[in-house]
């Protein structure tokens, strides 16, 4: 061997050693060592060399990219021996779907490997990592690998967020205009009924925040927040239904049935607190709190205690003046309660007249 990178380390009649610098592929082959003996004693080792895969390159990246767009990124590594393996990953997540090409080299000895990566642009895809990764058994477990961030240009996303799930006559309601998109969307613009905001004192915008304060029946309404960059617009819409004002009324003002119960007989008592118990089990559950309407059952249960009350007072009225009804004496008829006949009777009466006897009348 006669080559300045081969280097005699050890030399003596039982070892022959030496060193080869700076290997390369044109190393590899089949060394002998030969003793020098009667007769002649050799022994063969085949050396192989490996080669080293170069450092993979990412092309067909054009930032920015649209989405939708078809993206095409191809790693690509010349030099491995054997042939290397190259796989790829999106933010550390394996993507199985490529297209894997191995060519041999002009030295018919190594070989270049490249592979394609093929999809669609998604905005979801915007900032991640693409990486691709170069694994070989001369590398030593550890691989190569080449990066590229994508940036992905998309059209705004739209979302309407409302302050107020419940708004009421009087009070405010704030609605947010949450717009994402690249490039940033510019300021929104905001519309009622697809016509500029009618009341600019009452409905403020301050950037994508729209305020009402005072809110009315006048403000129900569809609301659009719409937003654009240079690669389009998108808009979504709120519908505003501004509700009345709950009315609450106080305890006092509902009249108990048992306060006109007092005033009739132990039977007209059960049957009105029959009728409250009634008339509160079946009360409409689904009644919205604070609403109080017209209690039919209760009114009709004080005019029947009414009429009943009335009716009993004429009865006992009635009863009072017959008790009382009879027949009274004269003076004139006092002294004729022993009398036989009628007669007798008026002769002797108390007080009769001296002409009493001239007045009889006598009926044949």
């Amino acid at each position: 061997l006669r080559d300045n990178r081969i280097e005699l380390v050890r030399a003596s009649w039982h070892e022959l050693s030496i060193s080869v610098s700076d290997v390369s592929l044109s190393d590899e082959g089949q060394y002998t060592c030969s003793l020098f003996t009667m007769p002649v004693k050799t022994s063969k080792a085949f050396l192989t060399v490996l080669g080293v895969p170069e450092k993979p390159q990412i092309t067909g990246f054009t930032s920015p990219v649209m989405e939708g767009e078809r993206m095409q990124l191809t790693c690509k590594t010349s030099g491995s021996k054997p042939a290397a393996d190259i796989r790829w990953f999106k933010n550390d997540k394996e993507v199985k779907d490529v297209k894997y090409i191995k060519e041999e080299d002009a030295n018919r000895k190594t070989f270049t490997v490249s592979s394609t990566l093929d999809f669609l642009a998604d905005r979801s895809d915007d900032g991640a990592v693409v990486s691709c990764r170069v694994d070989h058994e001369s590398l030593n477990s550890t691989p190569q690998i080449a990066m590229q961030v994508l940036e992905i240009h998309y059209t705004p996303l739209v979302k309407i967020i409302s302050s107020n799930s419940w708004p009421e006559e009087g009070q405010s309601i704030i609605l947010t205009c949450e717009s994402k998109g690249k490039p940033v969307p510019e300021p929104v613009l905001w519309t009622k009924d697809g016509g500029e905001l009618p009341d600019p004192e009452r409905m403020v915008v301050n950037g994508r925040v729209l305020s009402i304060s005072f809110l009315n029946k006048t403000d129900n309404g569809t609301y659009r927040c719409e937003a654009k960059n240079p690669i389009g617009r998108n808009s979504t819409e709120y519908v505003l239904i501004v509700h009345d004002v709950f009315n609450t009324l106080l305890p006092t003002t509902v009249i108990p049935s048992l306060t006109t119960a007092t005033v009739t007989t132990n039977v007209a008592l059960t049957a009105s607190t029959t009728t409250s118990a009634t008339a509160t089990s079946i009360r409409d559950p689904n009644a919205l709190a604070g609403q109080t309407g017209p209690d039919h059952a209760l009114i009709g249960g004080i005019v029947a205690v009414v009429v009943f009350v009335t009716l009993c007072s004429i009865i006992l009225l009635g009863r009072y003046l017959a008790r009382h009804k009879g027949t009274y004496l004269t003076n004139e008829a006092k002294g004729a309660e022993d009398a036989p006949d009628a007669d007798t009777a008026i002769i002797n009466a108390e007080g009769s007249q001296v002409n009493a006897e001239e007045k009889k009348e006598y009926f044949i």
